[in-house]
């Protein structure tokens, strides 16, 4: 595919890939139909693509400049629909397949962490195969409480908080219905946080309050009870550490474009990563428009900055003219 040389200010053409076959294809389909009326209202010509529906090698790409990736969970945020972008020469927004990949197993992903010196709760990896005394013996030696999750699954889908080995059988079941693979992982007490950014800008840091054990599915999407902080009672330091964790979470796996970090503060401040969000939540009620707003940049400029970051990618024609533009 030949791409034409895009001077910064220029209107884009933009396929906003949504949907998908994901268990996260009705948020994917609210955060497609967002970004899409965001880019137009800057002058972008949109088209919104769905892959369930539409295979990508049918696309005519010569039409479009660039895809912006809103496919949350499988195939959108595990490499999968950006190894097939790559492959038809379209660039995307986002993190690259290796990146995506990485981040979007929480195990590999936690490798990495431990590599970068990156604060992550102990865990041990878990397969529906495993015999139920090894697990119950990995779950006593890392204590209780702990947190049972997939290994590769996101918005909190199949996770539990296990309080003792007899919560254990029903919180596998669950786990394993999103795939072979998952985790035991120490369960961080303290309070949750989350950072976004937007490639090597960090947007101002979040304390979500949910009076559910965590911040799970409903906490994110259903209940209205679930509030969000940018005013702390911890100290600077303390929320520095969070900013300073976040960024290098986010290098560690090579993430780039706009990410996401979730992390828990324990009793002593120290804060601790729980995965890098490769494709976070982009309606207008997210959290990193949310982010964004705070410091000044609406959900529109958020989205556009995001579509222009993907022209701006080391080897890409544009990246002079775009970083020129500031």
């Amino acid at each position: 595919m030949t791409h034409e040389i895009i001077p910064s200010d220029r209107s884009l053409r933009v396929a906003v890939l949504a949907g998908g076959p994901s268990a996260e294809r009705a948020i994917s389909l609210e955060s497609g139909t967002a970004v899409a009326d965001a880019l137009r209202q800057r002058g972008h010509a949109v088209t919104s693509i769905d892959p369930a529906q539409t295979p990508l090698t049918q696309v005519d790409w010569s039409q479009h400049d660039l895809a912006f990736l809103a496919l949350h969970g499988t195939f959108g945020e595990d490499g999968q629909v950006q190894a097939i972008l790559d492959d038809l020469g379209v660039r995307y927004t986002g993190s690259d397949r290796a990146a995506s990949r990485v981040a979007f197993s929480k195990s590999t992903a936690k490798e990495r962490f431990g590599h970068a010196g990156v604060a992550t709760p102990p865990h041990v990896v878990i397969h529906e195969s495993d015999i139920a005394s090894r697990i119950d013996r990995a779950a006593r030696r890392l204590g209780f409480p702990l947190v049972v999750k997939p290994d590769a699954q996101g918005s909190s889908l199949g996770v539990t908080i296990c309080d003792s080995i007899d919560d254990l059988p029903e919180a596998l079941s669950r786990c394993f219905h999103y795939g072979p693979f998952g985790l035991l992982e120490t369960m961080i007490s303290g309070t949750e946080w989350t950072v976004g950014l937007i490639d090597d800008l960090v947007l101002p840091v979040i304390q979500i309050e949910t009076p559910r054990g965590f911040f799970d599915y409903q906490a994110k999407y259903q209940d209205e009870e679930t509030l969000y902080h940018f005013e702390f009672d911890h100290p600077p330091a303390v929320v520095r550490a969070v900013e300073m964790l976040a960024a290098r979470a986010v290098r560690a796996v090579g993430a780039t474009g706009v990410s996401r970090v979730d992390l828990r503060v324990d009793a002593w401040g120290q804060p601790w990563v729980l995965e890098v969000n490769t494709i976070p939540g982009m309606t207008s009620h997210s959290l990193i428009p949310k982010a964004a707003a705070r410091m000044g940049i609406d959900f529109s400029d958020l989205c556009d900055r995001a579509a222009r970051s993907a022209l701006a990618r080391p080897g890409s024609p544009h990246t002079a003219l775009l970083r020129r533009a500031g």
